[in-house]
């Protein structure tokens, strides 16, 4: 690829970064957070569990107590990692998906804006609810939530996009009269 086949490329891209650039990025960026909170969790949930698992033969001795405890950070820092892992796994697929389908829609409707950024976290929350085969109540709670940061997201990126000089696609239907830009384009052809 050409320099300025690269410079535009990145110029229309989301946040300036191209898509092969911008997956590895949030895909790494969700798992180290979801490792973290996988850690935090899970290391505090397994050491209630070894806590209640030894609750009946509590050690009487000063040497007794010192291993009880160091069997309990053992068991703590190894159940944190297991679930930080898990967690990392969840969250980087989660995101993974949520930026793989926004981009599927960037190129399917020709145009980068908020619109695609909801229906990406619409779809995404849609398939969360079904995976973990939650409730209706629950499902609607979680598009609504899905809805809201798709929203706010996908306005942020239209907004920084605006400052660096990139007109949003909705400004751009709303200019041609609500044409789409396929349909003018066969219009003008001979």
């Amino acid at each position: 690829m050409k320099r300025e086949e690269y410079r535009v490329l990145k110029e229309n891209s989301r946040f300036s970064l191209p898509w092969g650039q911008r997956l590895p990025i949030v895909a790494s960026l969700s798992f180290v957070a979801g490792m973290a909170l996988g850690l935090s969790h899970g290391s505090q949930t397994r050491g209630l569990r070894f806590r209640a698992e030894n609750a009946h033969r509590l050690p009487t001795t000063p040497t007794g107590w010192y291993l009880y405890h160091k069997s309990k950070n053992y068991n703590m820092a190894l159940g944190g990692v297991k679930e930080g892992f898990k967690m990392g796994g969840k969250v980087s697929f989660w995101t993974a998906a949520f930026f793989s389908v926004e981009e599927i829609f960037d190129r399917y409707r020709g145009t980068k804006d908020f619109i695609n950024t909801v229906i990406a976290s619409l779809s995404v929350a849609g398939g969360f609810s079904l995976w973990n085969r939650f409730p209706i109540t629950t499902a609607a709670r979680t598009a609504k939530s899905g809805l809201a940061i798709g929203f706010a997201y996908g306005l942020a990126q239209d907004a920084i996009g605006a400052a660096k000089g990139r007109r949003p696609g909705y400004v751009d239907f709303i200019l041609r009269g609500g044409k789409r830009k396929a349909a003018i384009e066969q219009n003008e052809l001979p």
